[in-house]
């Protein structure tokens, strides 16, 4: 099966490791990194969505027109928009970009960062809420006649878009989460299903749950699963775990004093399953399978994409062949400097993934030519 690459739209230079340079919306910084992708073989980025940041379709349509190639994931909170706003919205983003455009649904891991923007459901009432939406920006996209609509959350009369996707017969539809809530969610109603980087085994468990999820929800398909790290790689092993050491050093320095990373990530114990998860991996130990380091989820508080793979290049890409082999066919990496992890991942780990990704693939239409004949 086909690999992908997703790397990250950030939109300045700062990370964990260090504060960033200049505006929050560094327009230069923004097309720069994202070019930086499309030169070096990543297929999409993710424009992040967080209460007090830029608003990430703008952001996604900027580089979109001054971009040829690069596919865009756009993070999207239910609570910030009505649905049918939103259809038309993720429409015009996939017309500008000639079909570039999925779309990243986030139902919200802390009430403290929903509440921000008027947000105080519960978990379980945003999962439903989530999850209707979903359906109604689906409807939205594919409808060729007005529809109602009344739901638990929404009700409307006579909607059709004007405005239609490119892609045909819609976006993709992403979705993430750790939880029971999570994979009934997105076993139902995601095309792509993302995990943040734990052990295999753990892994392994979660895609599981996500097919019997998809399964329970009348599917005969499975969503695509994506799983994402924070790659340290340097030429030699022991260059790459002295940089591994020094990007802890590094988050822990801004941490000290209990103090935020950004308004997205605090120290306080997490609300949400997949932060929770990384830390309870963390405290089982700081190494797992072929290069899995854990200090780094350890040191943010287990916020958000925060394990580490580390090594050299070929070690890396390796480990993630092993995430593929597990039936993972999206593979996330965002360094701690931004810009230069994305040309050093893109030159030397990418090209390593694809070409033994292409050996497994023509090694199975072998096998399957062979049972055929």
């Amino acid at each position: 099966m086909p690999v992908e690459f997703l790397g990250i739209g950030g939109t300045n230079d700062g990370s964990e490791t260090h504060p960033r340079s200049g505006g929050v919306f560094d327009k230069d910084y923004t097309l720069r990194l994202a070019r930086a992708h499309e030169d070096f073989g990543w297929d999409r980025v993710l424009f992040a969505y967080g209460s007090s940041g830029p608003d990430p379709a703008q952001a996604a349509a900027y580089v979109a027109s001054k971009l040829d190639k690069l596919q865009i994931l756009l993070a999207h909170r239910p609570n910030v928009s009505y649905p049918t706003f939103a259809a038309k919205t993720f429409a015009t983003l996939d017309q500008l970009s000639d079909g570039r455009l999925t779309v990243h649904f986030i139902t919200g891991g802390s009430d403290h960062e929903q509440q921000r923007e008027g947000d105080y459901l519960t978990k379980d009432e945003r999962y439903s809420r989530t999850r209707e939406y979903i359906q109604i920006v689906k409807r939205a996209w594919t409808s060729e006649e007005p529809f109602d609509h009344e739901g638990e959350h929404y009700r409307f009369a006579d909607f059709v878009l004007d405005v239609r996707p490119v892609q045909q017969p819609r976006p993709g539809v992403s979705f993430g989460g750790s939880s029971p809530a999570a994979y009934a969610a997105g076993g139902a109603e995601a095309d792509i299903f993302c995990l943040w980087g734990e052990p295999l085994a753990q892994t392994a468990e979660q895609i599981e749950s996500v097919k019997a999820a998809a399964k329970a929800a009348g599917r005969t398909d499975v969503p695509r699963i994506q799983v994402a790290f924070r790659p340290i790689i340097a030429p030699t092993e022991e260059l790459a775990w002295e940089k591994a050491y020094r990007t802890v050093d590094a988050i822990k320095k801004r941490t000290s004093g209990g103090k935020q990373l950004t308004r997205r990530h605090s120290l306080t114990i997490p609300e949400n399953t997949g932060s929770q998860r990384l830390l309870a991996v963390a405290a089982e130990g700081e190494r797992f399978d072929r290069a899995l380091w854990t200090p780094t989820a350890a040191a943010t508080g287990g916020a958000g994409n925060s394990n580490a793979l580390v090594g050299t290049p070929e070690t890396v890409a390796q480990a993630l062949l092993d995430y593929y082999d597990l039936g993972v066919d999206i593979l996330s990496a965002r360094g701690y400097d931004m810009l230069g992890d994305t040309i050093d991942f893109g030159r030397h780990v990418i090209p390593i993934v694809r070409e033994e990704v292409a050996k497994r693939d023509a090694a199975s239409a072998r096998e399957v030519l062979a049972v055929d004949g």
